[in-house]
């Protein structure tokens, strides 16, 4: 059974390096363009794709959404693994949300883990724009993910049984 795609595959978007520039609906300041609010954005897809994903250590890349879509599931599997069964929401998000603006390796620098799938920027400007669209990507992601793993104030065994789970063995 092959692995579920990004629908971003298909379409017209900038590229920063060989990642698609993707629209989101978010609040967070950022490069990304904005996403009609009524539809599905890349995060909604990452988290709801994350869990079928995640069990396949092969991932055939068919377009720059796939790369976007990648690096959010090694980045949700990283948010999982940082929480346990008794932290409490408003906790889970102080901490998830400090993670996202922490400092992260970008595609080209050398701990970057999939620098061999990932252009890299071609200039410092560039690799400027990916940096902002990474973190913005990430802070929203958290947003919602917290919103996603926590039901009546505790995070949901559903999600929480994929914390050790590693996404084509890797992580950021």
């Amino acid at each position: 059974m092959p692995a579920y795609h990004s629908q971003f595959n298909e379409g017209d978007f900038q590229a920063l390096g060989n990642m698609s520039l993707l629209p989101v609906k978010t609040k967070y300041r950022g490069n990304a363009p904005m996403a009609d609010p009524a539809s599905e954005d890349i995060i909604d897809e990452a988290i709801s794709l994350f869990r079928a994903n995640c069990l396949f250590r092969n991932f055939e890349i068919k377009g720059g959404g796939d790369r976007v879509l990648i690096y959010l599931i090694l980045f949700i599997s990283e948010c999982l693994q940082k929480l346990n069964k008794n932290t409490p929401q408003g906790e889970a998000f102080k901490s998830l949300s400090t993670l996202a603006v922490s400092n992260f390796a970008i595609p080209g620098d050398p701990a970057f883990p999939l620098n061999a799938m990932y252009q890299a920027p071609t200039d410092r400007n560039q690799a400027d724009q990916l940096r902002q669209y990474i973190q913005q990507l990430r802070q929203e992601l958290v947003l919602r993910l917290v919103e996603a793993v926590y039901l009546d104030g505790q995070p949901s065994k559903w999600w929480m049984c994929f914390q050790k789970r590693k996404f084509m063995n890797l992580s950021l």
